[in-house]
């Protein structure tokens, strides 16, 4: 008999980390394409909304990041067309300008230096959601990463374009992955574009199950415990990546445009 049978739980959780970290290998993609191919990902997901939301990650410079330019929807973003801009929105390389509503995205980064890839957008079950006033409740392993680490914000303060609603934003979200923004939208707050991006995906199917689960009673809860540990093993840089690589094959093959090579 094998000898991992008689391995404990915590064991066979290590040796599975030591293998992904050996077997599963960085895409070589840069910052650019990585963000140009989560615009395309969560565009088919269903993250579209017109001209509305954001995405943007930490450029190499100190106070600058890249972002879409205003007027191109997720669908038309490839990595040629990025902008990159400083923290008051100046195009620093790139044409056109910025969405005004970047601006809380500069606080978020001011205020969370492990933050590098911020996702905003109005997906069709978190806006529902976001219309009853309710937080998003996880109850299910696939939406185990956002357990404890979706935080609410029950007030809507407007268009975030001023440097108030980049004040409440940062606070109500503080030290958490994402946010629900009640009558708006979500934000996450990635450690980098692949978990940023697997978690935009994560929020929108979380919140469709809860409006289904709601219709059809009571949601039950999810026993602590184990669902930290869940939370834990499924929100690690190399699943993250995994994570990110399928998502970025299919996105390829409806839009080999998004990236030049």
């Amino acid at each position: 008999m094998s000898g991992t049978f008689t391995a404990t739980k915590a064991e066979l959780m290590h040796q599975a980390q030591a293998r992904m970290r050996t077997h599963l290998a960085e895409s070589g993609w840069t910052t650019r394409q990585k963000l140009a191919l989560t615009c395309r990902i969560l565009f088919d997901a269903g993250h579209d909304s017109g001209l509305a939301g954001q995405i943007t990650a930490r450029a190499e410079e100190p106070g600058t990041y890249y972002t879409q330019q205003l007027g191109l929807g997720f669908d038309e973003i490839t990595e040629d067309n990025l902008l990159l801009v400083d923290e008051d929105l100046q195009v620093l390389d790139g044409s056109g300008m910025a969405n005004p509503a970047n601006r809380f995205h500069s606080w978020i980064y001011r205020a969370r230096p492990d933050v590098q890839c911020i996702v905003h957008t109005h997906p069709f079950h978190v806006a529902a959601l976001s219309m009853l006033e309710v937080p998003l409740v996880v109850s299910q392993m696939d939406i185990a990463p956002l357990y404890d680490d979706c935080a609410f914000l029950p007030a809507w303060p407007g268009v975030p374009v001023g440097n108030e609603e980049g004040e409440i934003i940062t606070a109500a979200l503080g030290s958490k992955k994402a946010i629900l923004l009640a009558h708006h939208g979500h934000v996450v707050a990635g450690a980098g574009i692949e978990e940023a991006c697997s978690l935009a995906v994560l929020i929108e199917r979380g919140a469709e199950l809860q409006l289904a689960a709601m219709a059809a009673g009571t949601i039950a809860e999810l026993p602590a415990r184990l669902a930290r540990e869940a939370h834990d093993w499924t929100l690690t840089p190399k699943r993250s990546q995994a994570n990110f690589a399928y998502y970025a094959r299919r996105a390829l093959a409806r839009h080999p445009d998004a990236i030049a090579g």
